[in-house]
């Protein structure tokens, strides 16, 4: 019953996400929600990364000498210079692990 539940939660999710951009063209949107639906991924980004970094498992803040912190930073550095999406995840990613594996 729970795999059968996950399913149809699956189907129903990839249906009404699928409805939006079948069915939707570009032409049917006005110039000012363009414009809106141009800051989506800004907004929702920081949404999904901050509680990975700064929220422990345990629902609370994390030290400030947690190496999640530190990864963040190099990767908000190398972002800001580089302009290149997987450069940032993978300086993020490579300072992260060097820190956690090689300086604690």
């Amino acid at each position: 019953m729970t795999w059968l539940s996950i399913i149809i939660a699956g189907i129903l999710t990839y249906f009404t996400r699928m409805t939006m951009i079948a069915l939707v063209s570009r032409d049917m949107l006005g110039d000012r929600i363009k414009a809106v639906l141009a800051y989506v991924p800004s907004a929702v980004f920081p949404a999904i990364i901050f509680p990975a970094i700064f929220i422990n498992d345990y629902g609370s803040f994390i030290e400030m000498n947690d190496p999640k912190i530190f990864a963040a930073i190099v990767a908000i550095i190398v972002g800001y210079f580089s302009r290149n999406v997987i450069a940032t995840i993978l300086s993020g990613l490579i300072s992260y692990w060097i820190i956690l594996f090689f300086l604690l």
